[in-house]
């Protein structure tokens, strides 16, 4: 049973009010508190086909790749459905330029098979993330004060002016820079991920039973009511 004044009551809280994310922008997440993040998209390798010297290599370097860092790291590997969409489409408009009415059947044949070998064999993919994180409490240039008292404001929400933003952004980037350095010492390849593709990683992390079926439109495609 519900009460009458819970019952006329609207919501007025959003899903994004209880995220940590403040804003996604300039190729980076600012979280409430004020710190940053950036989102690295991994290569993976297969240790187990490497000869040993290979495998000794790879342990040295990460150790010392561990030995380098002086701020957390965090390792996210996500599975998800292989989406294909994008190479099916393409099959698509091959199939309806082909002339060769031979070629073209056995097009739409290929087709149709990619696209029920994936629906009925559920095949998933895996993903590896590194999250850089920035907090400028941990600059230890800052005086004790101002420590404390960015302790105290980080319990709300901060409001960045765009200079604090670009100088943490700044910040944020060289620590990249030297992360992805290191990650090519060990034979891993990494790309920084815009704009775009955070909104959709944290899309389909906030909405895997629809991110299939309700595909985001490209924010450069987007078009804003004044």
């Amino acid at each position: 049973m519900k009460s009458p004044k819970l019952a006329n009551k609207k919501v007025t809280a959003s899903t994004q009010h209880h995220l940590d994310i403040a804003e996604i922008k300039e190729d980076c997440v600012l979280l409430k508190d004020g710190t940053l993040r950036a989102v690295l998209l991994v290569s993976s390798i297969n240790f187990s086909l490497k000869s040993e010297d290979e495998q000794n290599a790879i342990i040295a370097a990460y150790i010392g790749f561990l030995n380098f860092l002086e701020f957390p790291l965090q390792i996210v590997i996500q599975s998800r459905r292989l989406d294909i969409d994008g190479y099916l489409e393409r099959l698509k408009k091959i199939e309806k330029e082909q002339t060769n009415e031979l070629l073209r059947m056995q097009t739409t044949e290929y087709r149709q098979y990619v696209s029920e070998l994936v629906e009925i064999g559920d095949i998933m993919t895996k993903r590896f993330y590194v999250i850089v994180p920035y907090d400028p409490l941990s600059d230890r240039q800052k005086s004790w004060w101002k420590r404390l008292f960015g302790l105290f404001a980080a319990a709300k929400d901060v409001k960045l002016s765009q200079q604090d933003f670009i100088k943490r952004r700044h910040a944020l980037f060289q620590r990249v820079e030297h992360i992805v350095s290191g990650l090519a010492s060990m034979s891993l390849k990494s790309v920084l991920l815009d704009t775009q593709s955070l909104i959709e990683l944290y899309y389909n992390t906030y909405n895997p039973d629809i991110y299939n079926k309700e595909k985001l439109v490209e924010i450069d495609k987007l078009r804003v009511e004044e």
